[in-house]
């Protein structure tokens, strides 16, 4: 398959048209049965395919991803693109603006090829709790994608785009690439703009890019990041340049490994191929070095009480009075409760109430102040262990892709699900995952975790990897590289 350099080149020379791209890739996505789009774009796409091409026959200069295919997650906002969060509460909301990173990779000459499907309000670990159903893992489709940028790795897996934009909370874009075999990034927060994104948790959100290769994936971080004034939490930190490094050999860098991220719980086949991946880089030249986080059983229990008390604030805006779908009109009461009872879905209503207790007189002291404390020193563990290591390597989730249905009912074993990502989004630092190889036939992640603002390390050190091994160039059973 076509990279984004190689891609955009043939389009540049004219070898292949934009519009002819596109079409493509609208016949894989309306053949698709996987369910990873809520909304497909067909017809905007091919419109912004014809300007490409005319700008190119003009002679006009064009962007770095010109007529590259892209797919965006439902929680961030395109102008006049329905954009459902994966609620059905906003089902017919048509947003007035584009979010700044829909805005960069637009202006960077990206084609936006559909609204990729997602856990509601990004709240999920396996794509089940959409409101649209649960999009189905390329790999197998008897397994989840992983969540909540389900859709959105299960479309860049199946090649029915180029690349895609995922969202982060807890591990929403790392745990469902590690599923379905790409490259996911979560970048340092406030390295990427949240404008236009639809907030969860706010002190934890952060856009970040699925791709199939290390490369890709830098090229559309190196796009969309950066300071923006319409997000105070965006950071005015100078933005490197991510394709210089990566051909840097990694002689000398020292690769922490912590035992706590290798304990009970981990699946012996996932434990092996990153223990073989780690044997891999070390081969590299580079030094493991073996280091500890003992805070790391805290990370969970911290999230899930920081988690669901911004969640509280943050959705209770949809009310059915502002924006967004409205049940019930007998009173105002009725109006609230009808709208929220039948409108938002199991776990985002567990989140609601669980926050609300939280915050509560009488238990915020006791809950909250004791999560955020202990945040604090998660943070302190991870600068402790940069003191010692550039880079930490991990397994990105305990186990492959589970059976669709089969923890639904258990929540506390779903959330189980990300606890080697919920430490990373806890301290704000960047991590990326990326195949390294099949257990049973569904793919296993390799998480790299670096210091705050470190995007250009990790990627260094995963592009070496990557570049060792050849599951980049592995598809699911049955799918087909479009170029």
């Amino acid at each position: 398959m076509l990279g984004i350099q190689q891609l955009t080149e043939k389009i540049k020379a004219r070898e292949l048209s934009a519009v002819e791209v596109v079409e493509k890739f609208n016949k894989t996505i309306a053949a698709s049965k996987l369910n990873s789009f809520i909304t497909p774009t067909p017809q905007q796409a091919l419109a912004q395919a014809r300007q490409i091409d005319e700008a190119i026959t003009k002679g006009e200069k064009v962007g770095s991803l010109a007529g590259v295919p892209v797919a965006i997650k439902d929680v961030i906002v395109t102008k006049g693109i329905r954009s459902t969060g994966g609620s059905k509460i906003l089902d017919n909301y048509l947003p007035p603006y584009d979010a700044t990173v829909v805005e960069r990779l637009k202006q960077a000459g990206a084609i936006i090829v559909g609204k990729t499907n997602c856990d509601e309000f990004a709240m999920g670990s396996s794509g089940e709790n959409s409101g649209y159903g649960p999009s189905n893992n390329p790999w197998d489709k008897t397994k989840v994608t992983g969540g909540s940028s389900s859709g959105s790795t299960a479309a860049v897996a199946a090649v029915e785009c180029v690349a895609a934009l995922g969202s982060e909370t807890g591990g929403s874009v790392r745990q469902p690439a590690s599923f379905c075999g790409v490259v996911g990034l979560k970048p340092t927060y406030g390295r990427v703009s949240r404008h236009g994104l639809m907030a969860m948790t706010s002190s934890l959100d952060q856009v970040g890019p699925l791709a199939r290769t290390v490369t890709d994936t830098a090229r559309i971080l190196q796009v969309i990041a950066g300071q923006d004034e319409r997000d105070a939490t965006s950071s005015r930190q100078s933005v490197p340049d991510y394709l210089a490094n990566l051909p840097k050999d990694i002689k000398g860098m020292r690769i922490g490994v912590a035992a706590e991220f290798f304990a009970d719980g981990l699946q012996a086949e996932v434990k092996e191929l990153v223990e073989k991946a780690i044997a891999k880089i070390k081969s590299l030249a580079a030094t493991i070095v073996e280091v500890s986080l003992p805070s790391l059983e805290y990370a969970l229990a911290a999230y899930y009480v920081i988690c669901p008390s911004e969640v509280s604030a943050n959705l209770a805006r949809y009310d059915g009075i502002r924006y967004g779908g409205r049940a019930g009109v007998e009173s105002l009461a009725d109006l609230y409760t009808k709208t929220r009872g039948q409108l938002l879905g199991a776990e985002a209503k567990r989140r609601i109430m669980l926050g609300t207790y939280v915050l509560s007189a009488g238990y915020y002291e006791a809950y909250y102040r004791q999560a955020l404390l202990a945040r604090q020193v998660i943070k302190k563990d991870f600068d402790k262990i940069f003191n010692k290591v550039d880079i930490l390597a991990t397994p990105t989730t305990p186990t492959t892709a589970f059976a669709l249905g089969s923890k639904l009912a258990d929540p506390l074993s779903m959330y189980l699900a990300d606890v080697y990502t919920v430490p990373v989004n806890i301290a704000g630092l960047p991590a990326i995952s990326l195949p390294c190889g099949l257990a049973g036939g569904l793919p296993v992640g390799l998480q790299l975790i670096g210091p705050a603002w470190s995007e250009d390390k990790l990627l260094q050190v995963a592009y070496q990897y990557e570049q060792s091994e050849r599951w980049r160039e592995q598809l699911p059973p049955g799918v087909k590289s479009v170029y």
